[in-house]
């Protein structure tokens, strides 16, 4: 996905965690990130607290959305992918993306990858790994700020 793309449709899911949103629902009075991770990928975990903590601290400021992404068979239990999410403290709504068609439509290929999209639904931030969280707060300020 290139930046300044259009904010996609959220379709394909193979189920939804604490609570279902669509696009629409992202769009208008906050900026959004789109998050992807995989309960198979280390690095995702590790980041997870980290990501939690920024959360909070901009829950009334931002939109958030996991992406569940499977790298594995193994990968598409949605009871572990549950587990995983209460194990973590993942509050916001979690898209399963068994099938991939998000993950295709995003043209994403790693994990964790987060997707900053500003209040009107334009990709302004892109971003990968799980020691970047100070890099997307700064982006995240600037969006604030405009």
């Amino acid at each position: 996905m290139k930046l300044r793309s259009k904010m996609p449709d959220l379709i394909g899911e193979a189920d939804w965690l604490n609570g279902k949103v669509k696009r629409e629902n992202l769009i208008g009075e906050k900026p959004t990130i789109i998050h992807f991770w995989s309960l198979s990928c280390y690095d995702c975990l590790e980041s997870l607290p980290e990501l939690n903590r920024f959360r909070v601290k901009y829950h009334e400021q931002v939109n958030f959305l996991a992406v569940h992404m499977p790298r594995s068979k193994e990968d598409m239990d949605i009871g572990k992918i549950k587990k995983t999410a209460r194990k973590y403290k993942l509050t916001q709504p979690i898209f399963i993306d068994n099938q991939m068609t998000l993950t295709d439509t995003f043209n994403n290929q790693y994990v964790p990858a987060y997707y900053l999209f500003d209040r009107n639904g334009m990709l302004r931030h892109y971003q990968v790994g799980g020691s970047g969280m100070k890099m997307l707060e700064k982006r995240v300020v600037k969006l604030l700020n405009e």
